[in-house]
Order: C-alpha cells, then structure tokens, then sequence
C-alpha cells in the first residue's frame, strides 16, 4: 500500500485527468460506469431474491457479496462512476487542480451517462430479457424499490452520506494499492459492506427504481423524489467526509 499521503497525490492526478478527458471519452466510460453498478445490482436481486424472508440478514450478506462487481469492473477495466467522482474530482478542487465549476460540469456529465447505462440495464437486461419480471425476481424489485421511495428526505439524504463515504473508501483503498489483487480487496469490502447496512447510492438507485417502474412498482415522481436526497447526500459523503478530510489531514499547510 502507499501512504495516505502518497494516495492523496494519486487521488488529485487521477481526479484531475477525469476532468481532462474528452466528452466522448466521458459519456461512454459513464456508460460502462452505470451499466457495471447495474449488472452489479441485477446480480445481488438474482442471487438473494429467493432467500426466505425471515432470513432478511443472510439475503442482505449474500447480495451485498457480490454487488462490488461492477465497481471492480470500473476501476481495473476503465469506468466513470459520478459518485467515484464525488471524490477523486473534488479532491483536485480543494487543490487547486481543477475548479470547482469543473467539479460540477463533470459531475453533470457523469450522472447523465450513468443514468442512461442503468436504464439500459435496467429495461433490456431487466424487463425485456425478463430477468426483473416475473416471479420472486419481479417481486424482489418492486419490494426494494418501494422500500427506497418510502424513505423521507432527510433519512435518504443521510442514507446517501453514509454511502458514499464508503465509496470514497474503496476508491481511496484502490488507489493505495499497488496490484490488482489489492485493489479488488481494497474495493469489496468497502462496498460489500454499504449495501449490507442499507445505504443508498444514487446510480444504483437508477437501476432498481426504474426496474421497478418498468415493472408497474413505483412512478418516476418517487423515482426523482428519491434521486435528489440520496445523490445531495452522495456528493457530501463523497466530497466532505472522504476529499475533504484527507486533503486537510494530509495535504493542507503541508
């Protein structure tokens, strides 16, 4: 591993080419970015959905084991994921790297081409190949999708911190590793753990929501109703909690 303080610098270069990249270079890899999360998801629905629901805990571990995919995918294979970005490009801007209306730009960008990679995922691989919409499978992601919309604002928002502070971790883990087996190691637990709590990640939510309105579930009034408290909660777990304490733990006044 490197230090803390080395991650720092790695974190500010790799957050600075993200802004570099050209915008075809951006909405694909988004692309990738919120069709891997998906696939992830679409994974965890397929592994847990027939577990007994007095084993609640066990279908959470169980899901919750395999979701890290797709982030996995993104960092070794090459992916942008916005709530990634929350923090390696907010980590540039308290650098001075970048600015923050670059920040911005990018995270609109991102989110953009995520949300359509998991509305591809979410219709084709979810409601058109039938893998969300028919039997326990169906009823799985209707059951979560409600589960989310029901959440109030300042609960999902919070939910939506906690999350991505976790994200932010396994990015910063994977960035302090120096091979592959380190990064995945570095990147599973992290996430693994986020979704076995019950935290909410925006782009994860841009699948299971959509899949469940796809499936008669839920509207996309509570799917935005949703989108908009966990992804503001997002940018602070991301942004604050990681970016913003280890940049002045480890790099301001230094």
């Amino acid at each position: 591993m490197y230090s803390p303080e080395e991650i720092v610098e790695i974190s500010i270069t790799k957050g600075t080419a993200k802004i570099k990249k050209p915008l075809l270079a951006k909405l694909i890899l988004g692309f990738i970015g919120g069709a891997m999360i998906s696939l992830g998801y679409l994974a965890y629905i397929r592994v847990s959905a027939s577990i007994p629901a007095y084993l609640a805990s066990i279908a959470s571990l169980v899901g919750a084991s395999v979701f890290p995919i797709g982030l996995i995918v993104i960092l070794l294979a090459g992916g942008e994921l916005v709530t990634g970005n929350m923090m390696a490009v907010s980590l540039s801007a308290f650098a001075k790297k970048v600015s923050w209306i670059d920040f911005v730009k990018n995270l609109i960008v991102i989110t953009f081409a995520n949300l359509i990679g998991a509305l591809f995922v979410a219709y084709f691989f979810g409601h058109f190949v039938g893998l969300t919409h028919s039997g326990i499978f169906r009823d799985d992601v209707i059951r979560i999708a409600q589960s989310k919309v029901a959440s109030p604002f300042m609960p999902s928002f919070v939910s939506g911190i906690g999350c991505n502070w976790f994200v932010g971790l396994a990015l910063w883990l994977s960035y302090g590793a120096k091979d592959a087996a380190g990064k995945i190691v570095g990147v599973w637990f992290p996430i693994m753990i986020f979704v076995a709590i019950g935290f909410q990640h925006s782009i994860a939510n841009c699948f299971v929501i959509p899949a469940a309105i796809f499936e008669g579930g839920v509207t996309w009034g509570d799917f935005i109703n949703n989108l908009i408290p966990v992804y503001l909660g997002n940018i602070v777990g991301g942004s604050i909690f990681v970016s913003g304490f280890y940049y002045f733990s480890y790099k301001f006044g230094h």
